[in-house]
Formats: structure tokens, C-alpha cells, sequence
């Protein structure tokens, strides 16, 4: 397993390294890289019997750790497939999509759409070697007042105390365990030739369903209001049969803790904001 403790600017200067090596590793004849992700390096390639896949270095980070092992367990179901890993470089062989265009593009109907068919597929059980959502939730509430408090309270602090409340609550009263993709959003499903859509780039954990929702409610390619927010709350909760209050909590913990990522996003902020004002 790659060192975890590598900064981003570190681990970047190690990558045309690995790339070479991974290249050298599976007979791979490189192409065009993608463009650059904060989680990864992903470049176009061929194997040498002429199928088309991607090389995918992973960076060595808590949220992404086990991204090899999400893709190993989902087995091409609604997500696409892994066809080599090499643990120690963090790197993967994955299954290329073509077009490849994000599914944020196909407009916001279709793509609500495709993401509620898409979460019952992901939903599978597994055990280790994945994290919690309660520990994850654990370190989150350890993790917003530090913040808070080295912003210099640059946000309101009833956001950050009801992100706490809510995390405390929520993480102690789970129902059944799944595996989740707690980033599921429309940038993270491509179009393909095999299956009309795959997911990509998991950052995986085992948690209860409700949680699934929260990267989808506040996904402002797919429309930023508090109408908007709202509605695909209530249309993926119901279309799935998942407890709306939980899901509502569960995405102000998550959207909150992401929140602070050193230029607070103005869009996390007002969800946050129009989701704390439906409870009132």
C-alpha cells in the first residue's frame, strides 16, 4: 500500500514514476491522460491484446483507500469493472467508457434518473477491509469544531453544531449495512458501451442506505435552489423507500464536513442552509 502520510505535491512528483512502472508492469502502450482529479491520475491505455483501459493511480488518502476493493466487490454491477490492481503503487486497470461523457450532461431529469437506478446496485453487503460510516462520522465530529475554530469562524456555527447533533445521532441508530459510494454524483457516472451508464471513482464505506443520498441532494450540476435540493431529496427517498429525515440528516453531516477544504464552498454552505431551514 502506497504511504498514506504523502502530500498531494509529493505524491504528483512520484507519478510519471509509477506510471512508467505500472506501464512496464501490464505491457501497457500509454495514450492521452485525463484530465487532472484531486483524488487521482488516470491516463488511456492499451493492453497488448488491444483492449482499451484506463491506468488509474490512486492518491493515497482516508476517503479513498479502498477504492481497488469497492470496485473488486461491485464486479462490473453498475459500476466499472476492475481488471488488475497493484496495491503497493495504489494503481488499478480499470475498464475504459466510451463516450465517456459525465452523466451531469445529460440534463438534470435524466440524470436524477439514472442515479436512483444506479444506488440499489451499489448496495451490497460487504464487510472488510472498508471503513465505517460510524467511525467516518466519529471523525467528523472531531473534525468540523477543530475547523471551525482554525477558520477563525468564518462559517456559522450553527451549521457546525447541528452537522455535530445530527452525526452523533445518526451514526449510533444505523439500520442494515452496505457498501456506499459516498460521492456518487454526476461527474462520477460516465456513458458506456457495456452498461448505458458506470459509476467511477468510489470513495467507499459501510454504512446504512439513507446516507447514499446525500452526495446527490447537493449536487448543483443538477440544479442549485433550495427547490431543487429539496426535491431530489424527497424524489430519492421515495423512489427508494429510504427515511427522509434520516438521509436529510446524514447529508448536513457530510456536506458540512466537506465544506472545509480550505475555500469553503458557497454551494455546500447553502444546502446546508435550505436543508437546516426544512426542518424548521
Amino acid at each position: 500500500m502506497a504511504d498514506a502520510s504523502l502530500t498531494h505535491g509529493v505524491w504528483l512528483e512520484r507519478v510519471p514514476d509509477l506510471v512508467a512502472e505500472c506501464a512496464e508492469e501490464w505491457d501497457l502502450r500509454l495514450a492521452e491522460p485525463y484530465g487532472p482529479g484531486a483524488a487521482g491520475y488516470a491516463v488511456r491505455a492499451e493492453l497488448p491484446a488491444g483492449r482499451q483501459v484506463v491506468l488509474k493511480l490512486i492518491y493515497p488518502h482516508r476517503e479513498s483507500e479502498h477504492e481497488a476493493d469497492a470496485l473488486a466487490r461491485w464486479d462490473g454491477e453498475g459500476a466499472v469493472q476492475l481488471l488488475a490492481r497493484d496495491d503497493d503503487r495504489s494503481a488499478m486497470l480499470i475498464e475504459r467508457c466510451e463516450p465517456g461523457t459525465t452523466l451531469s450532461a445529460a440534463g438534470r431529469g435524466v440524470a436524477l434518473d439514472v442515479l436512483i437506478g444506479l444506488l440499489p446496485l451499489l448496495w451490497v453487503e460487504a464487510g472488510g477491509p472498508f471503513h465505517t460510516l460510524e467511525d467516518e462520522a466519529a471523525w467528523w465530529i472531531g473534525y468540523l469544531p477543530d475547523q471551525w475554530e482554525r477558520s477563525g469562524g468564518a462559517v456559522e456555527r450553527r451549521f457546525v453544531d447541528a452537522a455535530v447533533d445530527v452525526l452523533s445521532s445518526l451514526s449510533q441508530s444505523q439500520g442494515e449495512q452496505v457498501l456506499l459510494h459516498q460521492d456518487l454524483h454526476g461527474d462520477n457516472v460516465l456513458a458506456a458501451e457495456r452498461k448505458p451508464w458506470l459509476v467511477i471513482d468510489p470513495k467507499p464505506l459501510i454504512g446504512e442506505r439513507e446516507f447514499a443520498v446525500a452526495p446527490i441532494v447537493r449536487s448543483s450540476e443538477l440544479g442549485q435552489s433550495k427547490r431543487d435540493v429539496l426535491y431530489r431529496l424527497d424524489r430519492v427517498t421515495s423512489d427508494l423507500g429510504l427515511d427522509r429525515d434520516r438521509a436529510r440528516g446524514w447529508t448536513i453531516g457530510q456536506t458540512m464536513a466537506w465544506a472545509f477544504d480550505g475555500h469553503y464552498i458557497p454551494t455546500h454552505l447553502e444546502t446546508v442552509r435550505w436543508l437546516l431551514d426544512d426542518a424548521t
